[in-house]
């Protein structure tokens, strides 16, 4: 799934996002966990007291750091400012904006105007901004109430593609600006991007041809697969094993981490902000030929949930959680506590990013641990030779990370410009690269970072100093450069991560980024409200042996009397569509 670990939303890397379909399925759950099956909620909150209850052997979360950072007026770099038709922009006016402080940022300084980032994108563009900042990881609650007290700031960060009812919705509800008008006005840059790259311009916009967000974009093929599992090469050579490579490997390797070595949690990974988030990608479950969500199976539409496969998964996970080869608490981890599990050598295997994970993660142990080793495992399949069916891949345009406008907005050329600023070549190098002679220089054309990034004098990872000059390693209102990741991945086993995880056949299983119908998207929020609450609830009974594997029948015709044939069939149409476009 900022970096942010990331993000930060979910504490992704967007540069490394978890590219679980939380629009079409998570997002819709919370309305769910309200509804039908709102006694889910209350077993989570048990789940959650009996986990802290009883991990007293639980590592300790990091606490916030506090450094000083190079203050730019000291750097006296007002005259480098890149002079571009537009910037800046003359107004007297204070611009609102709704967003989330990716974790790497809040990390260090707790906000967006302690940033220096977002100082001088304010400065560049000549538009103050008041920031309104909801609570860590809340985002999806905070929005909630947002939207119903009716005072809407000017702009809004969020998972759009995924508001119940679809982009649509948002926009005939008010809350959200058709910006086709205003795009075509005031946003050459963005234009002239999408005119240039006509498969991501169908992917930004409805089934009806509206644009609704300055979109997240990652830009090189090299930038779509950031994620997948990691192990503690160093265990391994101490017990004689190699990088495990089937689920049998997998076994062998995590009962001796548990059992040789007495590792509390042998494979850890995200239950937050739903269960099993983690997997959401393929690991594990995709040995089995399916996606615990939606995926293409040669063409044709499938929900994993409910196929046979999935039992197979759910036996396996029910064997490990007893043996005690997961982490007891796998439904409350968050990316601190498995940031914590990994340093501390409470866990050594997990599923996470190259640079939220192995890239912070490595440095630092190395003090501490310098034999201590993270490297790529590929993912998990039943038989030796095959090639893995599933894996992280993500779509250029992922839906996350865009910034709407807001219907009332009375500043709506001077937020449109803003953000428009992102796509220009000046704004490109800022997002990715931050600031020439602090955070980069430039070398024969190439913007490489300073060592204020890649060695920080206050001993920061790279992740959390890019975090500080750049928005290069999440989401926001740009397009992300390649050549950030090419330095960003410092270490060769993060270098080799993307190789082994791309050794999938994800290219061709990876349901795209589609639009519906205002009509379908409420349908199928509704549905996917109950069915994704459903299955959250019986996959953990079933894993952690409340319910019986025998009663996986009884689920799937629940979840088939939820409707979830009208969804996948809902979905078919969409796909038709968006293959027509």
């Amino acid at each position: 799934m900022s970096e942010q670990g990331t993000e930060s939303n979910v504490e992704r890397d967007a540069g490394e996002q978890n590219t679980v379909d939380l629009r079409d399925q998570n997002l819709s759950a919370k309305a769910g966990k309200q509804g039908r099956f709102g006694r889910f909620r209350q077993f989570l909150w048990l789940l959650l007291l009996l986990a802290v209850l009883g991990s007293s052997c639980k590592a300790q979360v990091p606490k916030q750091q506090e450094v000083s950072l190079p203050s730019l007026a000291q750097k006296s770099i007002v005259s480098a400012i890149p002079q571009e038709d537009g910037y800046p922009i003359h107004t007297n006016k204070t611009l609102t904006y709704w967003a989330e402080l990716n974790g790497n940022a809040g990390n260090i300084k707790p906000t967006f105007q302690d940033v220096p980032f977002f100082q001088e994108w304010q400065r560049r563009t000549g538009v103050k901004l008041n920031f309104i900042q909801p609570p860590a990881n809340q985002a999806r609650e905070a929005i909630n109430v947002l939207l119903a007290s009716g005072d809407l700031p000017d702009m809004l960060e969020y998972e759009w593609a995924g508001f119940p009812g679809g982009p649509e919705k948002a926009i005939s509800d008010g809350y959200i600006l058709r910006l086709n008008e205003a795009m075509d006005k005031y946003a050459p840059h963005l234009k002239q991007y999408l005119r240039e790259h006509p498969e991501i311009d169908k992917q930004v916009k409805t089934d009806s041809g509206s644009y609704y967000v300055f979109p997240f974009i990652q830009g090189d093929e090299r930038l779509l697969t950031y994620q997948g599992p990691i192990i503690r090469k160093d265990w391994l050579d101490e017990l004689g094993f190699q990088v495990p490579a089937t689920i049998e490997d997998w076994y062998t390797v995590l009962k001796a981490f548990k059992e040789k070595k007495g590792i509390a949690a042998p494979l850890s990974f995200l239950g937050v902000p739903s269960p099993l988030f983690g997997i959401e990608s393929g690991a594990f479950v995709g040995a089995y030929g399916i996606k615990k969500g939606f995926y293409l199976d040669q063409g044709q539409v499938k929900y994993g949930a409910i196929e046979p496969g999935y039992k197979s998964f759910l036996a396996l996970f029910r064997e490990w959680y007893a043996e005690g080869l997961i982490d007891k608490n796998m439904s409350s981890v968050d990316t601190k506590t498995l940031d914590a599990n990994m340093i501390s050598g409470r866990s050594g295997a997990s599923i996470w990013n190259a640079g939220a994970g192995i890239g912070i993660w490595q440095p630092a142990v190395k003090d501490k641990w310098p034999q201590a080793k993270f490297v790529p495992a590929p993912y998990p399949v039943l038989h030796a030779g095959e090639k893995p069916k599933f894996g992280q891949r993500a779509n250029a345009y992922m839906g996350s990370g865009g910034v709407a406008i807001s219907s009332s907005s009375k500043n709506v050329e001077e937020a449109v410009r803003m953000l428009d600023y992102g796509y220009s070549p000046a704004g490109h190098l800022l997002f990715n690269f931050g600031m020439e002679g602090i955070s980069y220089e430039m070398k024969d054309g190439y913007p490489a970072y300073t060592d204020l990034i890649m060695q920080n004098p206050d001993r920061l990872a790279p992740a959390q100093s890019l975090a500080m000059y750049t928005r290069a390693s999440y989401f926001g209102p740009f397009v992300q450069d390649a050549r950030y990741l090419e330095q960003y991945y410092f270490l060769p086993e993060q270098q080799d991560a993307v190789e082994t995880w791309s050794g999938t056949d994800a290219r061709n299983t990876l349901f795209p980024q589609i639009s519906k119908t205002e009509k379908e998207s409420t349908e199928f929020s509704a549905i996917m409200a109950d069915v994704t609450t459903m299955v959250d609830e019986m996959s953990l009974k079933m894993i952690f042996g409340i319910e019986p594997l025998e009663n996986f029948d009884d689920y799937v015709a629940q979840i088939k009397a939820l409707k979830i044939d009208r969804a996948i069939e809902i979905q078919s149409a969409a796909l038709d569509r968006y293959v027509k476009r």
